[in-house]
């Protein structure tokens, strides 16, 4: 079995210098992003659907809280994922970790449109939904960190940030094609038909953006050879780099929380609180994803002219000042306020997620970057990215207060900005 993993991952090169960035190279580092934040969105955006679905005999409200709830199950396999693929990824190289998370997410995702539902097989339905969730869990939780790492080692380093945009760029645009498949399946079907059998399309047509990934990473040739290593890559991490690994995960507590409240969690708001149709709000939220898509590129680029970290400082802060504000045009029930203020979150999100996927790469060393990288990725995104909209629903219920989510929001941007200001700008600079 060992041999066998050696063959597949250690196709290996022994040169050091950056490749030449191929197409075909940014596609494969890319599209299984893609691919994996295109179904975690799409069952975001169709959780009302699940709901109704998966717990049939609970309120509205545990009904909502439930189909949350295996979302944020899912999140919380990330670090195990992490662990799994990040070892993957340091000892028998990043193109087999990024092959075999993309196989695991393709497999699940088709097999959720397959699922029957509670009314067909009971109690067995939602089990197997959140054993589906979590076995995508474990597939996401070394996908963004392995191709960000992946595209950054393989490009120059005054282009590492333009470059490493692309897995930023793949995951945004999985969560905008999520939106995007959800809000047409929405605007085609009645609110019967899609209640009853439109929801499985989405997943179902992952069939076909998986099936193109895996072709494009079993074809990018080799990569250079994963460092020995005399321990477990994941056990010299945490005793050499423990700080970073701290760090990381105080970085990242803002977008996991900030990305899928705003863009996964606001359709469901937009719908409860402001009482637009499901289907307005899907159309927002896709309009809003573009923007974020674009802005994404656009500051991740800046970071190779201005440097790192005055971006993601300014992105902090922005969303420490502004999320209130920004708040308050959300909750107005007004479809043109509604949709400034999550533009407005675009912008500023774009701006410290932007650059993040460059940021966590340049932190750490080659030897134990993928798993470093992935664990502490994975851990906040778990522990704050996963259960933001299941704190949400909770927060607005429990307080009676609409802008108990911009709170939320502002105390995360204060502790990620607080990693932000004592990390190292290491633009430009090696990663050897």
């Amino acid at each position: 079995m060992t041999a066998t993993i050696h063959a597949l991952g250690a196709r290996a090169a022994p040169a050091e210098k950056p490749r030449v960035m191929t197409p075909r190279m940014v596609a494969a580092g890319a599209l299984g992003n893609l691919l994996e934040w295109y179904d975690f969105a799409a069952y975001g955006f169709l959780a009302s659907i699940f709901a109704k679905n998966f717990f049939p005999a609970a309120s509205p409200f545990i009904g909502l809280i439930s189909a949350f709830g295996i979302f944020a199950a899912s999140f919380l396999m990330r670090p195990l994922g992490a662990v799994v693929f990040g070892h993957i990824g340091d000892r028998y190289g990043r193109r087999l970790a990024l092959y075999v998370s993309a196989g695991m997410m393709t497999v699940s995702t088709v097999v959720i449109g397959l699922l029957p539902t509670y009314a067909t097989i009971g109690a067995l339905a939602p089990v197997l939904l959140l054993v589906l969730r979590l076995l995508q869990g474990v597939s996401i939780g070394g996908e963004y960190t392995t191709a960000a790492i992946f595209l950054g080692e393989n490009t120059h380093p005054k282009r590492r940030g333009f470059i490493t945009a692309f897995a930023g760029m793949g995951a945004t645009g999985g969560t905008l094609l999520g939106s995007a498949a959800a809000s047409l399946t929405a605007s085609l079907l009645t609110t019967d038909q899609l209640v009853e059998w439109g929801w499985r399309l989405p997943f179902l047509a992952g069939v076909f953006l998986g099936g193109f990934t895996l072709f494009l990473r079993g074809s990018v040739g080799d990569e250079a050879a994963p460092a020995a290593h005399a321990e477990a890559p994941l056990v010299e991490a945490f005793r050499e780099d423990w700080r970073n690994i701290l760090r990381s995960i105080a970085l990242n507590a803002m977008l996991g929380a900030g990305f899928y409240l705003i863009f996964v969690y606001l359709t469901t708001y937009m719908h409860q609180v402001d009482g637009m149709p499901e289907r307005q709000a899907l159309q927002v939220n896709t309009a809003s994803m573009v923007a974020l898509l674009v802005f994404v590129f656009i500051f991740s680029t800046l970071t190779d002219k201005v440097g790192r970290k005055v971006v993601v400082v300014s992105g902090l802060v922005g969303l420490l000042l502004f999320s209130w504000p920004l708040f308050r045009l959300l909750s107005s029930g007004d479809p043109l306020w509604v949709l400034v203020g999550q533009m407005g979150f675009a912008v500023l999100i774009a701006a410290y997620a932007g650059p993040m996927p460059v940021v966590l790469v340049e932190m750490f060393r080659h030897k134990t970057r993928c798993s470093a990288l992935s664990v502490s990725y994975n851990i906040a995104m778990g522990l704050a990215g996963g259960t933001a909209p299941m704190v949400a629903v909770y927060l607005v219920n429990r307080t009676q207060d609409d802008m108990a989510p911009a709170f939320y929001l502002m105390v995360l941007a204060a502790i990620s900005l607080v990693a932000a200001l004592t990390m190292e700008d290491r633009t430009g600079r090696s990663l050897n």
